[in-house]
């Protein structure tokens, strides 16, 4: 039924991207997010994302707790750092940091496969459920730190980091395809900024500056 209360909040969230966007336009360079990004916003059902008990929260434009000390982003930040990928049909994207896999589903309605990990088993476990319940099969997951990126399926036309880091995480440039792109917070935890990472085709390495934010930090390590 098209206008389920879940459906109309979507919408009214959809709405609420494109006005941030507005507002937010002198740090982002545009006013408008790409179409087909605002679509796949616009279909996947973020409830089904959320623990229960905060489902009639799922479309406010806010980060919410999902359990583990994590939380699902923002959705204009979603939005953004999905658009910043300019992802095409074919592209391979690895995403960093599931959570329950809101962001890999959206990422899903656009790329050609997605690779996503997390090292929270017990996130993991939920978002394999649950992606798989909604029928996301264009998507490869796995339990494990991200960090390291996933080298036996490198390298990836895109690469997104759903979590902050000091410094760019060296693997996961080193796995970015030539003419790739890769969004990711870095910085100390009181000062972050969303990075735009664009290797050339010649393997030339530019890194753009978009907006502050804020993220739970990823772990380094093996």
């Amino acid at each position: 039924m098209d206008d389920d209360p879940m459906t109309l909040m979507r919408r009214q969230m959809v709405q609420i991207i494109a006005a941030h966007t507005l507002f937010a336009q002198e740090h982002i360079g545009k006013e408008l997010l790409a179409g087909r990004v605002m679509d796949a916003m616009g279909k996947v059902p973020r409830h089904e994302f959320v623990p229960v008990e905060i489902k009639p929260y799922a479309y406010a434009d806010q980060p919410l707790p999902i359990g583990c000390d994590k939380t699902i982003s923002q959705p204009f930040i979603v939005a953004l750092m999905t658009d910043l990928l300019d992802i095409q049909p074919e592209d391979r994207v690895l995403e960093v940091g599931t959570g329950l896999g809101y962001q890999a589903a959206v990422l899903a309605e656009l790329a050609g496969t997605v690779y996503t990990v997390e090292i929270v088993e017990e996130l993991g476990e939920q978002a394999d459920e649950r992606l798989g319940r909604l029928g996301y099969g264009n998507i490869v997951r796995r339990i494990g730190n991200g960090y390291q990126g996933w080298p036996e399926h490198a390298p990836f036309d895109k690469i997104i980091v759903a979590a902050a880091s000091e410094l760019l995480p060296a693997p996961l440039i080193g796995q970015l395809k030539p003419g790739g792109r890769m969004v990711a917070p870095t910085g100390l935890p009181e000062a972050q900024k969303l990075l735009l990472v664009e290797k050339s085709p010649e393997g030339k390495t530019t890194i753009k500056e978009i907006l502050p934010v804020r993220f739970a930090l990823l772990e380094e390590g093996d």
